[in-house]
């Protein structure tokens, strides 16, 4: 699922970098060290926000007219489109089911001492992901 919501960019004082705010999305601002960057984090800022919302099991506002966005002189609307499934599959901590296959020993000694398979999984892969 695809996402477009207007931003306002504002050049930051020193005009080394902008801010970014989301109007659409309460307190979701960012800034980046160059106009790329800001879109950049813009984009992670919104999709984060979103994605919280999404897994919380809450709606979350829909996009308004860019036209309709006042911002200062300094400052422009532009779009930022958010790629919603990319952005879950890489960073979303929703569970998913997934079927693994283990000797059948191996399940019953699991299942006689409890053991949560699952949590065992996680852990494993956690700690293979540390050491990567």
């Amino acid at each position: 699922m695809k996402l477009v919501y207007p931003a306002i960019f504002t050049p930051c004082e020193n005009l080394s970098g902008y801010t970014v705010e989301i109007p659409d999305l309460p307190g979701c601002v960012t800034e980046g060290r160059d106009l790329a960057d800001a879109i950049e984090m813009g984009v992670d800022a919104a999709s984060g926000w979103i994605l919280d919302e999404m897994e919380d099991g809450n709606s979350y506002p829909a996009p308004s007219n860019p036209k309709k966005i006042s911002c200062s002189p300094d400052s422009f609307v532009s779009l930022l489109v958010l790629d919603m499934d990319a952005y879950a599959e890489k960073y979303g901590t929703k569970a998913i089911r997934k079927n693994i296959t283990i000797p059948a020993w191996l399940n019953t000694y699991g299942e006689k001492n409890h053991i949560n398979f699952s949590k065992v999984l996680q852990d494993a892969l956690i700690a293979a992901a540390g050491k990567s």
